[in-house]
C-alpha cells in the first residue's frame, strides 16, 4: 500500500495525485499549480533519488511562470513500493515518468533533472525522444553515476563507486537500527544552517522551507532509500550518440554526489548543449535558488515550448 502523505503545513504548495504506473504501482504524482492558474510552459521534474518538492524553493513560488509536474519515488513520500520487485531501477522510474506525464495530459515537455533524476530524464530521451523537447540537467550526469561521486577528493572512479556503493550496501543492512533514529531528528532552520557549513552543503536561501524537505526526505527508512540507490547503481551511462534534444547542464563546483567534470565531458559530447558551473554544492537550487531557475527559464525560452495539457 502506499506509505502515508507528506504531513507538513507547506502541501498547499503542491497537490497531490495517485496514479498508477504502466506496471500496477500506486504512485504519487505531484504538481506545483494546484489551483491550474499558472500560466507558463510545463516542465516534468526528475527529481533526486528519493526527494520531494519543498527541495525547490524557486518552483513553489506561485509566480514562478513554470508548470511543474512530478512525482514521488516508489515506497516514497506516498508512493507504494512495487510488489513484484525487489530493486526498483531507473527503468522503472522512466515508466512512472511517462505515466505522470500522460495523467496530466502532456505529450511533449522539457526534462528537468536532479542528481539521479538526471538518469531518469536521459533513459526517457533515449526510449522515448518524441516526448522530450529538451533536457536540462542540474548536478547530475547520464548514467553510472556512482563512479562520477567524491569529485572534490579527486578519486580514481572505480575507487569512488566502490567506497559508495559499499555505504549503501553497508545502509541497506543496518537501516533498521538507524531509522527510528533519523526519523526522528529534530530538523528545523538551525539544523540546516548546521548542515550547511558542513561541506556537504552551502548555505541555503530559505532554511525554513529546506527543514520541511529535509524532514520529508529522512522519512524514509534508511534501507529502503539503500535498496533504491543499490537498484539506480546499476543504471550504466546512456549512449549521448543518438540524442539532439537541446540541453544544459548546470553543475556545481564542490558537488559530492555529481562531478563537475562529468558533467561538462557529457555536454561537449553533445550537439546541442552549454555548461555552465556555480559555486556551491550538490543542492545548489537550494543555495541559489533565483540563479538556477533563471538558467531554467533562459533554456525554455531557448526551446520555446508551451504547456502540452
Amino acid at each position: 500500500m502506499p506509505t502515508s502523505a507528506p504531513d507538513t503545513a507547506e502541501t498547499d504548495l503542491v497537490s497531490f495525485h495517485d496514479i498508477l504506473s504502466d506496471d500496477g504501482t500506486h504512485v504519487r504524482a505531484w504538481t506545483n499549480d494546484p489551483a491550474g492558474v499558472i500560466d507558463g510552459p510545463t516542465v516534468v521534474l526528475c527529481n533526486g533519488l528519493g526527494t520531494n518538492a519543498y527541495l525547490w524553493p524557486a518552483l513553489l513560488d506561485p509566480s514562478c511562470g513554470v508548470r511543474v509536474i512530478s512525482w514521488n519515488h516508489r515506497g516514497v513520500g506516498g508512493s507504494e513500493r512495487p510488489r513484484n520487485h525487489r530493486h526498483v531501477e531507473i527503468e522503472h522510474f522512466v515508466e512512472d515518468g511517462l505515466s505522470v506525464m500522460d495523467h496530466f495530459g502532456v505529450d511533449r515537455a522539457v526534462l528537468m533533472g536532479w542528481s539521479m533524476g538526471v538518469n531518469t530524464m536521459f533513459e526517457l530521451a533515449t526510449r522515448n525522444p518524441e516526448r522530450v523537447a529538451g533536457l536540462f540537467a542540474v548536478c547530475g550526469v547520464p548514467g553510472d553515476t556512482f563512479r562520477t561521486m567524491l569529485a572534490p577528493l579527486r578519486l580514481p572512479h572505480p575507487i569512488a563507486r566502490l567506497l559508495t556503493i559499499n555505504v549503501c550496501r553497508v545502509a541497506k543492512l543496518t537501516g533498521w537500527a538507524i531509522t527510528p533514529i533519523s526519523t526522528r531528528l529534530p530538523i528545523g532552520p538551525r539544523a540546516v544552517a548546521l548542515i550547511s557549513h558542513s561541506g556537504f552543503m552551502f548555505p541555503v536561501a530559505d532554511p525554513e522551507l529546506a527543514a520541511v524537505g529535509i524532514r520529508e526526505f529522512i522519512s524514509t527508512p534508511v534501507q529502503w532509500y539503500a535498496n533504491l540507490a543499490l537498484g539506480t547503481s546499476k543504471h550504466a551511462r546512456v549512449s549521448l550518440s543518438g540524442i539532439d534534444h537541446p540541453a544544459r547542464f548546470v553543475a556545481a563546483t564542490h558537488d559530492l554526489l555529481a562531478g563537475a567534470r562529468d558533467m561538462a565531458t557529457a555536454a561537449d559530447r553533445l550537439r546541442d548543449a552549454d555548461y555552465i558551473e556555480l559555486r556551491g554544492s550538490h543542492f545548489i537550487q537550494l543555495e541559489q535558488p533565483e540563479r538556477v531557475h533563471e538558467l531554467l527559464l533562459e533554456f525554455l525560452e531557448k526551446v520555446g515550448v508551451r504547456a502540452a495539457a
